[in-house]
């Protein structure tokens, strides 16, 4: 860290982990969330398991975040919206602090060809919300600690504290959430403030949709966060010469072992299919990295969490860079 934590531009990766699951590692455990810190003010993004309370550990609250950004509604990206909105609000203060995400879906996935049968959607009226609608729901699923607390001691509603925002893309582009999710296009702009411009851009993390890469722009330097997708041309164009990538990393060897003695084998495969489409490995993420001219790649949201280190490694086989392997709570200077 340098040596006036309040001057610079540095990444945190609060939790490093990556799925919708606890790995048991120590040091890669808890739930992806990455903490860009441009003169001591913090912009999140994604909020997965225990990303507030490593927020803490690493040393800031939500009195110095500035803006929440999430990649995808996945919820091992958003668990911790809750503690944000429950929690978070009376660090806040006063003010609101912008939360930016995507826009509901719009329509359900195709169902897997490896599907046994029908599944039951869940809230068939509206079965694929966006950040705005999600946080909405979120606070009426606590409505009664909320409501307590208004009635018994004058707290305000948490959502008062936020400003949240559904990403609307460029009318130019040609977006389809089934058919079409991350056609090729050019970065946009989805925040600036005095320190940080901050642009989005649509990735491959098929099904889900839509799904961001974010770039962060300072007079420092620029930091990439991919967020969950395959390899794509998309995230090579929004990372063109950044000084930091984080990519997400899949070892899929791995997880072909694991899965092999699973007991439905339909939805085996239906699940490797899912990975071997909408994740990359650790050498496509080299590969996405010397594309775009990054200066450094730093591998996260690693799937399996326990995979040896040396298997993350490889992207050193096709990025002439430097690589790091992030852990938990991990500082990277620009």
């Amino acid at each position: 860290m340098a040596e006036d934590s309040n001057v610079g531009m540095r990444a945190i990766t609060l939790g490093a982990a990556g799925g919708p699951k606890w790995w048991g590692r120590n040091d890669v455990d808890a739930g992806i969330s990455t903490a860009i810190i441009v003169d001591g003010r913090v912009y999140l993004v994604d909020l997965g398991s225990g990303a507030s309370r490593q927020l803490a550990r690493a040393g800031y609250g939500y009195s110095d975040v500035e803006a929440v950004f999430i990649t995808h509604m996945h919820s091992d990206h958003t668990v911790d919206l809750a503690s944000m909105l429950l929690f978070g609000y009376s660090d806040v203060g006063p003010r609101q602090v912008p939360v930016i995400g995507p826009a509901a879906r719009g329509k359900l996935p195709p169902l897997t060809e490896f599907a046994n049968s029908q599944p039951n959607t869940v809230r068939a009226d509206e079965p694929t919300p966006g950040i705005a609608e999600t946080l909405k729901r979120l606070e009426g699923a606590y409505s009664t600690d909320i409501n307590d607390r208004m009635f018994d001691y004058g707290s305000p509603s948490p959502l008062e504290s936020f400003a949240v925002t559904d990403i609307a893309l460029p009318a130019t582009v040609p977006f389809d959430a089934n058919n079409n999710v991350a056609p090729e296009m050019e970065p946009f702009v989805v925040f600036e403030d005095p320190r940080v411009r901050v642009s989005a851009i649509l990735v491959d993390h098929h099904p889900t949709a839509p799904a961001f890469a974010f770039r962060f722009d300072s007079r420092y330097g620029s930091i990439v966060i991919s967020g969950d997708t395959g390899y794509c041309e998309n995230t090579i164009r929004i990372a063109e010469g950044s000084d930091l990538l984080f990519h997400e990393a899949i070892d899929l060897q791995v997880m072909e072992v694991r899965m092999r003695h699973y007991p439905d084998p339909k939805r085996r495969e239906a699940i490797m299919s899912h990975h071997r489409r909408a994740h990359t490995t650790a050498e496509d993420a080299g590969r996405v990295a010397q594309s775009a001219g990054a200066k450094a790649l730093v591998l996260h949201h690693l799937v399996p969490a326990d995979t040896p280190l040396a298997n993350w490694q490889q992207a050193s086989n096709t990025f002439d860079g430097l690589v790091h392997i992030a852990e938990d709570l991990a500082v990277f200077e620009v």
